[in-house]
């Protein structure tokens, strides 16, 4: 909304910063900054009095986590709530309404947020670790990556860049087109990303504190698609829609820090899955958006590697009935062998701006 004052530039002096991507990407991050401190404790009061409380469910499987993890015992979860209604105030508050991308990775995070409230309120209430089935969450997971793939390829001015593969050192597409290969992809960045980030989320502020400096990759990735010249310079694709995904991404840095605030060891209230499957699949979208899909699994890095485990655990388990790990996720893993929480969770941190530093890297060398 905010974006039209600058039609008062030719009254006013001034007005015409709100036409800049950059001003209003650091006012929303403010915006949604300010947001998620007013609302925290108000949120955090209204989870507790709902007794939506985390249950702590760990003790057939690991003893010794359930003992680390036992103080935990009914911090209020679905803290996710506050994340998505900062980003979503913020975005409405700063971005252009006319664009196509702002409202797709709007209606994504809500979209996946529902999803994982869901999970969340059934796991809650019934005391229980299975919430909605894994089966049933893929589905409405690739739902999603099929109304994302239909955005793009019925629209002439987004299909052709869609059909196309980039990758990281590559100035052109691998693959100029994809064909129906296409919607596999998108679902394969989208279910990824959010699975990703979800299984991320176990240690107070370790996946939003990682999301945080994907989501300042991302937007600067996407100032550079949706700028001309830039995108130019840089051999990245160009998408004129791109460039207001960078306040989109700086709302999500602004709730994320807010967030951090209140979530933070020790944590007064997690994410839960509303959270964590709204963001993932946030920025996966975001990455479809300015075509940087392959560059995420270098700037997640963090994600991808929990992620990973996860898989290579389940496998080594099935083939021959030995783990690789203490436990996965990784981060269990580390706090198993001894590592104290908050010295996983900062190292941590310390990757994931170490593999955002390297995915920006990428740009220059192509």
């Amino acid at each position: 909304m905010m974006y039209y004052l600058h039609h008062l530039s030719d009254h006013f002096i001034g007005f015409n910063v709100f036409l800049y991507v950059t001003f209003r990407a650091i006012a929303a991050a403010v915006t949604a900054f300010l947001i998620t401190l007013a609302c925290g404790n108000f949120i955090i009061q209204k989870l507790t009095a709902l007794k939506l409380g985390q249950p702590i469910r760990l003790a057939a499987e690991v003893h010794r986590l359930a003992e680390l993890h036992g103080g935990k015992q009914g911090t209020p979860t679905m803290g996710g709530v506050l994340v998505i209604g900062a980003v979503f105030l913020s975005s409405f508050i700063w971005a252009r309404p006319d664009n196509r991308f702002v409202w797709l990775a709007l209606f994504s995070m809500i979209y996946l947020g529902a999803l994982g409230f869901a999970d969340d309120y059934l796991k809650v209430t019934k005391k229980k670790s299975e919430g909605i089935s894994g089966r049933l969450k893929l589905i409405f997971q690739i739902a999603l990556a099929a109304i994302v793939t239909s955005v793009f390829l019925t629209s002439p001015l987004l299909e052709v860049q869609a059909r196309s593969l980039y990758v990281p050192f590559v100035k052109a597409p691998v693959i100029a087109n994809m064909g129906w290969f296409t919607f596999v992809f998108f679902a394969l960045v989208i279910v990824g990303s959010s699975n990703a980030v979800n299984l991320t989320d176990g240690l107070d502020g370790l996946a939003i504190g990682c999301s945080i400096t994907v989501a300042f990759d991302y937007a600067l990735l996407s100032y550079a698609a949706g700028n001309f010249r830039i995108a130019e310079y840089l051999q990245v694709p160009f998408y004129a829609f791109a460039g207001e995904l960078t306040v989109v991404c700086s709302a999500l840095i602004g709730a994320g820090l807010g967030f951090l605030w209140f979530n933070c060891h020790p944590a007064k209230v997690f994410m839960g899955d509303t959270g964590s499957l709204a963001i993932g699949g946030m920025i996966g979208v975001v990455a479809i958006c300015c075509k940087q899909e392959v560059l995420l699994t270098v700037v997640g890095g963090v994600f991808v590697i929990e992620a990973v485990s996860v898989i290579l655990q389940v496998i080594s388990f099935k083939l021959t009935g030995r783990r690789i790990f203490v436990m996965s996720p990784l981060h269990h893993h580390f706090e198993l062998t001894g590592w104290k929480e908050n010295t996983v969770i900062v190292r941590f941190w310390i990757l994931s701006i170490i593999f955002a530093l390297l995915g920006l890297a990428t740009l220059k060398l192509r």
